[in-house]
C-alpha cells in the first residue's frame, strides 16, 4: 500500500459514451530514452508505464510496483485471450478483473508469498453492460466507480471529481475533467507529454466495436493546449518581450 500511496496518480472516468484514463508518469532521470513510443499507440510495449491495453475491449491503468504490475498484465492478457479462444468473445471487463482479483487474494493468503503491491483501474466495455470502470486492490477486493483515483494525491482528486462529475457527462467533457483534475492533483507544476499518459475507450461510430486509444506523445500535447492547460510554442517568448 506504501508503494501504492506514493505511485504516479491514475485517474478515470466514466462518461456515458465510453471511459477517460489519465496516469502521471514519472521520468526517472533525464537520461532515460523515451523516444521508443508504443507500437503505433495500441499500447504494447514502448516507453508507456502506466497506461496499457489489456484486450481490445479493456485498457488497464496501474499504480504501485512495476515488476507486480507487469506481471499481472501479462496474466490479465492471457486470461482474455483464454476467454476470446473458449467462447469467441471478448471477455466481460468484470469477469477479467475477478480474474486479477482471484490471483491477488491468493497471494494474501498463503505463507511465503506477499501480495502484489499493485493497485489497477480497468477501463471497458461489454454488450450487455455498456462502459464500466472498476478498480482493485492488493487484497483481491474490486468495486466498480463512476469517477475515481488510485495512487499520490488520490483523496484530493477524489474531492475534485465528486463537485464536478455529472451522471450525463460525455467523453468530450470526460477529457476536460480529467485534465483539469489532474493539473491540479499532480506534483509536476505544468503538464506535457513527459509527464502524463492518456487514454480512451469508445465505440467505433461505423462497426459499434470497441475502440480503445492510447495517445501518443505529440497527441497529448496537442490535446493539452485545446483545453487551454499548457502554453503553445512560442507564446512565452512573447509574454517576455511584452513586458508581460
Amino acid at each position: 500500500m506504501e508503494a501504492i500511496s506514493h505511485a504516479g496518480t491514475v485517474l478515470g472516468v466514466l462518461a456515458s459514451d465510453g471511459v477517460v484514463l489519465a496516469a502521471e508518469k514519472k521520468v526517472t532521470g533525464k537520461l532515460l530514452d523515451l523516444s521508443v513510443t508504443k507500437d503505433e499507440g495500441k499500447g504494447y510495449g514502448g516507453s508507456g508505464e502506466k497506461v496499457f491495453l489489456l484486450n481490445s475491449n479493456v485498457i488497464g491503468g496501474v499504480a504501485g510496483l512495476t515488476a507486480d504490475a507487469n506481471s499481472l498484465l501479462n496474466y490479465a492478457r492471457s486470461a482474455a485471450q483464454r476467454h476470446l479462444l473458449t467462447y469467441n468473445e471478448d471477455i466481460p471487463v468484470e469477469l477479467l478483473a475477478q480474474r486479477l482479483c482471484d490471483l491477488k487474494q491468493g497471494y494474501t493468503q498463503y505463507g511465503g508469498l506477499r501480495p502484489f503491491g499493485v493497485s489497477i483501474l480497468y477501463a471497458g466495455y461489454d454488450p450487455h453492460y455498456k462502459f464500466q470502470l472498476y478498480h482493485s486492490d492488493p487484497s483481491g477486493n474490486y468495486s466498480g466507480w463512476k469517477a475515481t483515483c488510485i495512487g499520490a494525491n488520490s483523496g484530493t482528486a477524489q474531492s475534485l471529481l465528486k463537485q464536478e462529475y455529472k451522471d450525463d457527462i460525455t467523453v468530450k467533457d470526460a477529457v476536460g475533467l480529467v485534465l483539469r483534475t489532474m493539473s491540479k492533483t499532480m506534483d509536476s507544476t505544468s503538464l506535457g507529454s513527459e509527464k502524463l499518459e492518456f487514454a480512451i475507450l469508445t465505440l467505433d461510430p461505423e462497426t459499434k466495436q470497441p475502440k480503445a486509444k492510447i495517445y501518443r506523445p505529440h497527441e497529448i500535447d496537442a490535446l493539452l493546449v485545446s483545453e487551454g492547460l499548457t502554453k503553445k510554442e512560442g507564446e512565452g517568448d512573447k509574454d517576455v518581450e511584452m513586458g508581460k
